[in-house]
């Protein structure tokens, strides 16, 4: 049996569209204006859902022990704490989002903010790559008895076992996602094809989380029979921010979708002659012709007849049956020949 999750009005699985998320994440930089307007962007491009962020930064680090890598400018908890969107705020995204029509997501970084998120009544949980393997946290928000989606990057596929292993014992709507956690990734570490590793390994829907500043690994990766696909954007690129190396712009994320659903109809596997084939079929085969005048009587040799277009005369496959007949008309030269010419 096929396994489907429902996330918000939207059905996710083998048997359903690619669920797309525009991951807003801070680039919206704490504007509830510019949240909005993101949200409202996400629904005109086609996305299912648009997804942020839920920081409470004491919750989530000690800041006197992190090191931040190079995709930032300032200490996370210092931009947090500037940027980071309130509860408060958060509700009134949901609510916003409802009026629009498109699914409100977020990714808890804490307990604390997966409880307040769903008290606010979200449909899902997305969980980030970092926090992966933090199982008690996590085993926390399984027990809240919605769907997750969890991102892998970073991770070994014994930790990513292990996380499934326990989050399924308390909730079985677990969606795993592939990811590379650099910003932006190397191309060759992207590895597509654990796409197929994951498929193999788990009887749950795999998707992509996609870090890299263009579309192309994430329709590579529906190819490869990815479900969810969740990639950063961002109203303008030349804004600046921890995020805007690996987001893509409103026009860029709608030719994502675009490419998408068309790939999406390409992945049939069902071989025949479709009916838009079948004109271009006629013309474009070939038959036996004749390549000299055959006189009535005469024997067919080999080296009177060879195949041209178009292939509405005796198939070209079937010209070794034409040798050896007898011609029951005059034939003249570059003549499509018929059957029932032919004894």
């Amino acid at each position: 049996m096929k396994k489907t999750i429902t996330i918000g009005s939207k059905k996710v699985g083998d048997e359903h569209p690619c669920f797309i998320i525009a991951e807003a994440c801070d680039n919206h930089l704490g504007n509830l204006d510019v949240a909005k307007e993101m949200a409202l962007q996400a629904k005109l491009f086609g996305a299912d859902a648009v997804k942020f962020q839920h920081h409470l930064p004491d919750e989530e680090m000690v800041k006197e022990e992190m090191v931040m890598s190079d995709n930032f400018d300032m200490h996370l908890y210092d931009f947090l704490k500037k940027h980071a969107l309130t509860i408060g705020q958060h509700k009134e995204l949901i609510n916003y989002c409802n009026s629009i029509g498109i699914i409100y997501l977020c990714t808890p970084f804490s307990t604390k903010a997966a409880l307040e998120l769903n008290e606010l009544g979200v449909p899902a949980f997305k969980i980030g790559s970092g926090e992966m393997t933090d199982l008690p946290s996590l085993k926390v928000i399984a027990a809240l008895g919605k769907p997750m989606i969890v991102s892998t990057g970073m991770s070994t596929l014994e930790e990513i076992d292990e996380t499934v292993k326990e989050l399924t014992k308390i909730n079985k709507d677990i969606i795993i996602m592939n990811c590379t956690s650099e910003y932006p990734p190397n191309y060759a570490d992207m590895n597509l094809g654990v796409i197929d590793e994951l498929k193999k390994r788990y009887d749950l829907i795999i998707g992509h989380s996609d870090h890299t500043p263009d579309i192309y690994t994430s329709i590579a990766a529906v190819a490869k029979g990815a479900k969810l696909i969740e990639k950063h954007f961002i109203l303008n690129k030349l804004q600046k921010g921890p995020d805007q190396s690996v987001s893509i712009e409103p026009f860029e994320f709608h030719n994502l979708v675009s490419a998408i659903r068309k790939v999406e109809l390409a992945l049939g596997s069902n071989k025949k002659v479709n009916k838009l084939e079948q004109p271009i079929r006629s013309w474009a085969f070939r038959s036996v012709v004749t390549l000299k005048e055959i006189s009535k009587g005469n024997k067919i040799n080999k080296d009177d007849v060879w195949t041209k277009r178009p292939g509405t005369g005796i198939p070209a496959k079937e010209m070794e049956k034409v040798i050896g007949k007898i011609a029951k008309v005059d034939l003249k030269k570059n003549h499509l020949v018929k059957w029932d010419e032919l004894k």
